[in-house]
């Protein structure tokens, strides 16, 4: 399956209602523009500029440092994405799930990083299957604990599996997400795997995004840590020969503090090393809560730029029921608010349909959701030009852009003029 193979139609939120179905190729020859009023909103919009900017800064972050990028799937789960990402250069792509990694291997994805533990037997029958219909498939999964290790070989002895896996030992921090948490732990499990039958060591995994607290000092304590943790038990691996292959692979990197622990992922470990990061984020990054993170990066490599927001939802004014207060025609149902509510960007009048946008005043806020409404309160005193009006569209900035991609089965990508351009799938 190709990412050209996709077809859109009116079963799509945001689609013309009765449209035909259309292809990739043909959404671009629509002449759409959202400014103009062509699509129903509310719509998830994807930024053609952006896109382009956030894959080349990345792609050239990584190569000054050595590094390779295999960028989280699950933040967006869109094939057409990933095929951006692995053209500008990934390596692979990381996933959460054996589900989202067979979607992966099902759209031409080669190397498969699934960063978390499988243990379920129906998952490792799905992964043996998929590595059955692509012998050249390549992917790893993460080991924590000797218990899954045993889980793994009970259900290969069930299944009379004469394969094998790799996979990745994972260290964890104390009171976060999976991952040992001693030394001796790692010790263990990592011996466990190197004795067993069914898998491969092929490397050492962390994750430090939980942990990010845009405090230079803090983070830095903090990533120095774990860091030095990964060093110490990949130095031992290698003299204990724990390792199935030459090449040792350490990963690490969520999409906040990975400019820390991309200063240690390439550790002198008398043979090849492969460090890899794994930002999914970084793409479309985000207006709020990413934005405050790659400042903190910008501050630490004393960059004037980083990543651009690329996601945006456009809405309407649909309602203006009292002094100060206007519904907007999105909600719950289609953008994130686990971390952040939306925030207000961009408004064109409606009678100046097809015009640039102009930034939104500063009293303007959302400050609650329903399902299908936004809150949106004003100054009620603020001279008529600075009050929304009926039928005004507003395009809001989003905080975490996983929670927003997962509200779309698909999202236009525009110009800079908000001409529709190309379009992109989600497989949630």
């Amino acid at each position: 399956m190709t990412t050209s193979d996709a077809v859109f139609g009116p079963h799509l939120k945001g689609f013309p209602t009765g449209g035909a179905p259309l292809t990739r190729a043909q959404i671009s020859d629509q002449g759409w523009n959202l400014l103009r009023g062509d699509l129903a909103l509310p719509l998830a919009v994807l930024k053609q500029s952006a896109l382009e900017h956030n894959l080349h800064w990345m792609r050239d972050f990584c190569a000054q440092r050595g590094l390779h990028l295999a960028p989280h799937g699950k933040t967006s789960m869109s094939p057409e994405l990933w095929q951006m990402q692995l053209d500008a250069g990934a390596w692979g792509i990381s996933f959460a799930t054996v589900f989202q990694a067979s979607v992966g291997a099902r759209h031409g994805v080669p190397v498969l990083l699934i960063a978390n533990q499988v243990i379920q037997r129906a998952e490792l029958d799905a992964l043996a299957l998929l590595h059955a219909e692509r012998p050249d498939l390549r992917s790893m999964f993460l080991v924590d604990s000797v218990g899954q290790v045993d889980a793994i070989e009970a259900w290969a002895a069930d299944r009379a599996f004469r394969g094998c896996f790799e996979v990745l030992l994972e260290l964890g921090i104390v009171g976060q997400r999976t991952g040992t948490r001693t030394a001796e732990e790692a010790r263990q499990t990592a011996l466990r795997i190197a004795d067993s039958p069914v898998l491969r060591l092929a490397g050492i995994e962390c994750y430090e995004g939980t942990t990010a607290y845009c405090d230079h000092t803090k983070d830095r304590a903090t990533v120095q840590s774990l860091m030095d943790r990964v060093e110490a038990i990949a130095g031992e691996a290698v003299a204990r020969d724990w390792f199935a292959h030459e090449e040792v692979i350490l990963t690490a990197g969520g999409s906040a503090i990975f400019d820390l622990v991309a200063e240690r992922l390439l550790p002198d470990l008398g043979r090849p090393v492969r460090g890899v990061l794994r930002s999914g984020c970084y793409l479309t990054h985000d207006h709020q809560r990413y934005t405050r993170y790659l400042c903190c990066v910008g501050e630490r490599l004393s960059l004037k730029e980083t990543l651009r927001p690329a996601l945006e939802v456009m809405a309407s004014v649909q309602s203006q029921p009292e002094p100060g207060l206007a519904l907007l025609s999105m909600g719950k149902r289609d953008v994130a608010y686990d971390l952040d509510l939306p925030l207000p960007v961009w408004r064109v009048h409606p009678q100046r349909q097809g015009s640039a946008p102009r930034s939104v005043p500063t009293h303007w806020r959302i400050d609650a959701l329903n399902d299908q409404h936004a809150y949106l309160r004003f100054d009620a005193s603020a001279p008529a030009d600075e009050r929304p009006c009926l039928g005004e569209t507003v395009g809001s900035g989003i905080s975490h852009p996983c929670t927003t991609f997962d509200k779309w089965r698909w999202l236009p990508v525009v110009d800079d003029a908000y001409s529709v351009v190309d379009a992109v799938t989600t497989w949630f």
